[in-house]
């Protein structure tokens, strides 16, 4: 279930979003994307940005002209004007939020969707990784955009989240659906157990 910031994100994102169509098109929308990531980045790599963000403690007034101060001529005039409005609105807090939703509106327009992709070595060679790619454009009508990520507790295979799917090719994963198998009548007999480790 949606939370009520969540819900807040997705309408200052489609805000934005619109906007940054409106007077650029689809260059528009991918030039601020890239710009609220890279903002979002900061509040998610640096504590303190977050927290001057974040705080109820700073005046509005104030953080406004640090914010003026910080991305001038760094960002375009409609995303620190953007940004200003979250300030006033006393919305900042939900900037990585704005920008997930953002991101997510992106890609679905463009046809690409995020999967991040984990294996116990956090990579899958080029012939592997190709083919990969041709299965999931094909399964998912659209073109994945992967992200690869250790697992070291995988034994190996790999598992794939897909937005808030998670489908588990690990080794592991297929021996405890091999054992479940076996378990319930693959070997038959009540000692079925005793040879699955």
């Amino acid at each position: 279930m949606p939370t009520q910031v969540d819900e807040v994100a997705k309408v200052y994102a489609r805000s934005l979003y619109e906007l940054a169509r409106e007077l650029g098109g689809d260059a528009g929308i991918a030039s601020m994307g890239a710009e609220l990531r890279e903002v979002a980045e900061m509040a998610r790599a640096d504590r303190k940005f977050a927290e001057f963000l974040r705080s109820p403690i700073v005046d509005p007034a104030r953080r406004g002209e640090s914010l003026r101060r910080m991305f001038a001529g760094k960002v375009t005039g409609t995303l620190l004007n953007f940004m200003l409005v979250l300030n006033r609105k006393g919305r900042l807090a939900a900037l990585e939020g704005i920008a997930d939703a953002f991101d997510s509106m992106e890609q679905e327009a463009f046809g690409r969707v995020e999967v991040d992709v984990f294996t116990a070595s956090g990579s899958v060679d080029g012939p592997a990784r190709e083919a990969l790619a041709a299965d999931l454009r094909r399964s998912l009508g659209k073109e994945p955009v992967m992200h690869f990520h250790s697992d070291p507790a995988m034994i190996g295979g790999l598992k794939l989240r897909i937005g808030d799917r998670l489908i588990d090719g690990s080794v592991a994963a297929q021996l405890r659906r091999m054992r479940a198998a076996l378990l319930d009548g693959g070997l038959g007999g009540r000692d079925a157990g005793a040879f699955v480790a």
